[in-house]
C-alpha cells in the first residue's frame, strides 16, 4: 500500500467524505499549509483532535481523517482568511512529523473508495429519514438526484453529516470501511 505525505489541519470536528466545512485560518503554520496546497494543487488532511487545542501547541489527532479540498476562499470581516473545503478521500495516518513552524505532516495511506451499492432492505428506513432531514434543513443536498438515496455510502455519509451526533460517533463512522456496516451503526445511534 503506497504511502503519501499529507499536511494536517487537526480540528475539534470530523470532516466526512462529500461534506462541506468552513474554516478560518490565521495561524502562520496553516497559512503556510494553504499556500503550499494552492501551489501544489492538492488537499490537506483534517483529523479529529484527541488531545489538545486547535490553536497553539501541537495537538494529538486521530489516526483516521479525510482529505480536504479547497473549493473557495475569501477574507472575512475580521480580515482573516476563510476557506470553504469539501471532504474527499479517507486516509489512515502511519507517522507524523512536526515542522519547525508547528505544522504536522503525516505519512498516510488512502482508504479504499466506497463501492456504489444499493441500500439493503433493512436500511430503507434510513433513506426515508434522510429525505425528511433534507426536506427540513434544505441546503446543497436538497438538489441531489433520487438515485443517491439508494446508494448505501452516500446515505450513510449524509446522515453522519446531518444528524446531531457527537464527534466521537462521527469518528467511528469515518473509520468504518463497509458502507452497509456504517449504516447499521447509524441505525444503532438513532433513538428508539
Amino acid at each position: 500500500m503506497p504511502v503519501e505525505s499529507l499536511p494536517l489541519f487537526p480540528l475539534h470536528a470530523v470532516l466526512l467524505p462529500g461534506a462541506a466545512l468552513g474554516l478560518r485560518v490565521f495561524e502562520p503554520r496553516y497559512l503556510d499549509l494553504v499556500r503550499e496546497c494552492g501551489r501544489a494543487g492538492h488537499g490537506f488532511g483534517v483529523c479529529l483532535i484527541i488531545d489538545g487545542e486547535e490553536v497553539g501547541a501541537v495537538a494529538s489527532a486521530a489516526a483516521f481523517g479525510t482529505e480536504a479540498v479547497i473549493e473557495d476562499f475569501n477574507t472575512g470581516d475580521d480580515g482573516l482568511l476563510t476557506l470553504q473545503v469539501r471532504g474527499r478521500r479517507r486516509f489512515h495516518v502511519h507517522k507524523v512529523r512536526v515542522r519547525d513552524n508547528g505544522l504536522q505532516v503525516a505519512d498516510v495511506s488512502w482508504c479504499e473508495a466506497d463501492p456504489v451499492e444499493p441500500l439493503q432492505p433493512e436500511h430503507g428506513l434510513l433513506a426515508t429519514l434522510l429525505h425528511e432531514v433534507i426536506d427540513k434543513v434544505g441546503g446543497e443536498h436538497s438538489k441531489a438526484p433520487e438515485s443517491h438515496f439508494d446508494d448505501a455510502a452516500w446515505v450513510g455519509w449524509r446522515l453522519a453529516e446531518m444528524l446531531p451526533l457527537e464527534n466521537a460517533q462521527r469518528q467511528v463512522l469515518l473509520q468504518t470501511g463497509d458502507p452497509h456496516q456504517r449504516l447499521q451503526q447509524v441505525l444503532a445511534l438513532l433513538p428508539e
